[in-house]
């Protein structure tokens, strides 16, 4: 189709593409829900039938060899348009419109990946993104507004949502100012009700550290634009971070925080707002942290 040898297996092709974006093998098997070894057995296959090595083994992690760099240039437009062929026969005609809600601390993040695979696999779906508080997305979602949503589980619905990932929570502050050492300790955060909010003032209060927050903001920008000029730190996910933060830790004077966990509660049951649900359940659960479905 575009000069690739006859017979290669798309599996092990997107198993070459995972980790050479990602330099592991781990990740990438953590991705496909392989395992190491079965992942490690694709590429020794695929070299053999290609006749030339493609990874080599590096300070950090698997680089491309000449033969790989050629290979990997030429196998992605080649994968996208047999997933394209693939989603146009096999998926039923899912239609219509459907309304996600997500705190923007994670839109950059899981988001785009997640939609444009699902955009592709269902072209005809039109897909409507909120962004607010995940108390004020349960509430809309109650009130019809949304189809489902993602949200910090510690706000209400765990009963009848799925448990989609958990992860630690992480000190934020900037690199070039020390307000971290001030006393009180100056905070950036989300309104009273927010999970990291809640988490934040009760690890500084069992601490014994004496804190005010001095910025509210709905949205991370806010809390980021704050702490990016000094003002304040905040709370939030280690990566990716915006130029000019970083992680703070107890080596900074600070108490560790606790891990907090995503979810997704749903209230519809249109054809198109199950297959989204199931194609973001599937995704996080392919992601370093994903966890397995949870009843209610």
């Amino acid at each position: 189709m575009l000069g690739l040898p006859p017979g290669l297996d798309p599996d092990l092709l997107r198993s070459f593409v995972l980790i050479a974006d990602g330099a592991s093998v781990t990740r990438a098997a953590q991705r496909v829900g392989r395992t190491q070894s079965a992942v490690s057995m694709q590429m020794r296959r695929l070299e053999e039938t290609l006749g030339q090595p493609l990874l080599i083994r590096g300070h950090r992690g698997f680089a491309l060899t000449p033969h790989g760099s050629w290979l990997l240039e030429r196998v992605r437009p080649w994968l996208a348009m047999h997933d394209e062929i693939l989603a146009n026969f096999r998926s039923p005609d899912v239609t219509g419109h459907v309304r996600l809600g997500t705190p923007d601390d994670y839109v950059l993040i899981w988001l785009p990946e997640i939609l444009a695979r699902f955009a592709e696999s269902h072209p005809a779906v039109e897909m409507e993104v909120i962004t607010a508080p995940s108390t004020e997305l349960l509430h809309r979602l109650e009130r019809g507004e949304l189809d489902l949503t993602l949200f910090s589980a510690g706000n209400g619905r765990e009963q009848d949502s799925v448990s989609l990932w958990k992860g630690p929570l992480h000190w934020v502050g900037s690199s070039a100012h020390a307000v971290h050492r001030r006393s009180p300790l100056r905070l950036s955060l989300a309104q009273p009700s927010c999970v990291w909010r809640r988490a934040a003032t009760a690890a500084l209060d069992a601490a014994g550290q004496p804190w005010c927050v001095t910025y509210s903001s709905s949205s991370q920008m806010g809390t980021h634009a704050v702490v990016l000029a000094g003002l304040a730190i905040t709370v939030g996910l280690a990566a990716p971070l915006p130029p000019g933060l970083r992680v703070l830790d107890e080596s900074d004077g600070l108490p560790p925080l606790p891990e907090f966990e995503i979810a997704l509660a749903t209230g519809s049951e249109t054809a198109v707002a199950q297959a989204l649900e199931r194609h973001i359940i599937d995704s996080f659960r392919h992601e370093p942290g994903g966890l397995p479905d949870r009843e209610g």
